[in-house]
């Protein structure tokens, strides 16, 4: 078996975690640092739209241009008077985008360019797109959004409880934030391509949070009969059984992403990849970070405010504290965390490294019964 394999059994058998209920506090900063950052990347620098919502027109010139980008953008923008894009595509060709012009002034434009360029005009090639277009992809984009994460909450709230929903959508918006603040910040250009990427991450996001909250949902089940961990416990246990696992995933996902970016899109030169590969890679990693490190530690807060989880966190620390008394030497005691419904089994905490084989010898267990 790979090392990486063994790792992830150790994981799941709770031999060998880290802890990340414990150390939440550290984490939940950490993404109010990234958020804060993001929010004022999109406050100061703003979204730049493409002319998809903006309108405007896009100039393609023939292949094997001579012209530098730079000079090209120049002749774009004192031709129309506006800001303009230029991109160099694979073959030579440029794409030179202007936005907020007609098409009076775009033929104008065009006929220009070519004087500039020392091209013929009927070589440059003009699409003129309307505002109204656009407008209406961002609504689109905007309903479909809204109704996703209404669909998502009523989902994980009948599937699983409404702390669980409120969790999932609470790392839903750190996702989309956080995207949204780098694409900002980094000033790649939002076009249709874009909210195709984000409306794709959103799924990602929720699928590692769902494969967390199933395995939290089981080991859960009936934890007020017993008194030997507490909810939190289980939660840190249900991030550690199922960590290697959603690493695996995250970085399958990002291989072809991370090709698509910075080969296909710097490399190559291709500006439509740019688009939908940054806010794929940049999601998806958040997506990952925010299953592990937000939603289930989140849950565990809510559940931990509950009567009942008070109660049982008072009983397990009195039983603790009364094993303490007992062993000889409270540094080799064994604590129970192992799954629900084991009864008369002691095996180590989730989150304390591998397990002690003194403690585990020392400690009886029922015979015939399975580690």
């Amino acid at each position: 078996m790979s090392k990486l394999g063994t790792l992830g059994a150790r994981l799941h058998h709770g031999e060998v975690g880290y802890d990340f209920i414990k150390n939440r506090k550290i984490w939940y900063a950490v993404s109010i640092l990234i958020t804060i950052l993001a929010i004022a990347g999109l406050a100061v620098r703003g979204l730049h739209m493409g002319i998809e919502f903006q309108g405007g027109a896009v100039f393609t010139t023939p292949k094997n241009m001579t012209v530098s980008v730079a000079t090209a953008e120049g002749y774009a923008e004192e031709a129309s008077g506006h800001d303009a894009i230029v991109q160099q595509l694979g073959d030579g060709s440029m794409r030179i985008q202007v936005a907020g012009i007609d098409t009076g002034t775009s033929d104008k434009i065009k006929d220009t360019l070519a004087e500039d360029l020392k091209i013929d005009a009927e070589q440059i090639n003009a699409e003129l797109v309307g505002p109204s277009w656009g407008e209406q992809i961002a609504n689109k984009a905007w309903q479909g959004l809204g109704i996703f994460m209404v669909l998502v909450v009523i989902y994980l709230a009948i599937a699983f409880e409404w702390r669980m929903a409120v969790a999932a959508f609470v790392a839903l918006i750190h996702d989309i934030t956080i995207t949204v603040g780098i694409y900002a910040l980094v000033g790649f250009e939002v076009t249709p391509g874009t909210v195709i990427g984000l409306l794709t991450i959103l799924g990602y996001s929720l699928y590692d949070t769902v494969v967390v909250f199933d395995s939290l949902k089981e080991q859960t089940r009936d934890i007020t009969k017993q008194n030997r961990w507490t909810y939190s416990e289980i939660a840190n246990r249900s991030i550690n059984s199922t960590l290697v696992r959603s690493i695996n995933t995250t970085v399958v996902a990002l291989l072809p992403v991370a090709g698509l970016l910075f080969i296909g899109g710097g490399v190559l030169g291709a500006g439509m990849l740019n688009d939908i590969s940054l806010s794929l890679f940049v999601g998806l990693a958040a997506g990952a970070y925010s299953s592990i490190f937000i939603a289930t530690p989140l849950v565990a807060d809510l559940k931990e405010l509950e009567p009942g989880m008070k109660s049982l966190k008072k009983r397990v620390m009195a039983k603790r504290a009364q094993g303490a008394d007992e062993d000889e030497d409270p540094q080799t005691a064994t604590v129970a965390v192992g799954g629900p419904g084991d009864e008369g089994e002691d095996v180590t905490p989730a989150v304390v490294g591998p397990r002690s084989r003194s403690a585990s010898r020392g400690r009886g267990r029922p015979s015939g019964k399975r580690r």
